[in-house]
């Protein structure tokens, strides 16, 4: 019987990022599905969010997200530009942002169509992955998409006449989120269980095992 989960997952985490080699590797090996559901970041979703963190929470986020790539042998830089536009003068989220909600719909109609991992990998390490200047300039997420196994131009034209649609199917992506019972990313439900933070991917795997994970 192949298994099932949900996936809550951002295009601005790089714990999202850090998480997506293993759950293709997964889903390669073992007969296990991802139901991929991309959400918006806290910071676009609550902004107040980050108003009431003590200084310390952002320092040893910093100090540990190089740690965990340099752990996981994975390539890693903050991205230029960020997902989401922050207005320095200011220290806010303008409601108005050029890239975040584009980037997101795109993971969901990937969902859609059968490719939602393969996109959010691919996307992912194009953002995150420091090989890459000025991601959303030029054909970078264009040739993501088509690693991905998609048609940029087709992808991208369903995106534009799609959006509020999709954007409806992320926000009730959001609402099953916190209903599962987290609203971080990335984090993985599984028979009504969550498991919040790339590093529970190990806990994550031995609950599928104890539920008959099977190898293809």
């Amino acid at each position: 019987m192949t298994l099932t989960y949900d996936l809550y997952w951002s295009f601005r985490s790089p714990y999202s990022y850090m998480i997506m080699h293993r759950l293709r590797l997964l889903e390669r090996d073992y007969d296990v599905r991802c139901n991929v559901r991309p959400v918006y970041p806290l910071a676009v979703r609550t902004p107040e969010f980050f108003d009431t963190r003590d200084p310390l929470w952002f320092s040893y986020f910093m100090a540990d997200i190089h740690r965990e790539a340099q752990f996981l042998g994975l390539p890693f830089r903050w991205p230029r530009p960020d997902p989401v536009y922050m207005d320095m003068a200011t220290r806010t989220y303008p409601k108005e942002q050029p890239h975040i909600h584009r980037l997101t719909q795109m993971g969901a109609l990937a969902a859609e169509q059968g490719k939602g991992l393969e996109f959010l990998d691919e996307v992912s390490k194009t953002i995150w992955s420091g090989t890459v200047d000025n991601w959303h300039e030029g054909d970078h997420i264009a040739q993501a998409t088509a690693r991905a196994g998609l048609d940029p131009a087709t992808f991208a034209a369903t995106v534009d006449g799609e959006s509020s649609r999709l954007n409806a199917v992320i926000e009730a992506s959001q609402v099953a989120q916190r209903a599962a019972g987290h609203y971080g990313v990335p984090m993985i439900a599984f028979n009504n269980e969550p498991f919040f933070g790339q590093d529970r991917f190990d806990q994550f795997k031995w609950r599928l095992e104890q539920q008959g994970l099977a190898r293809r």
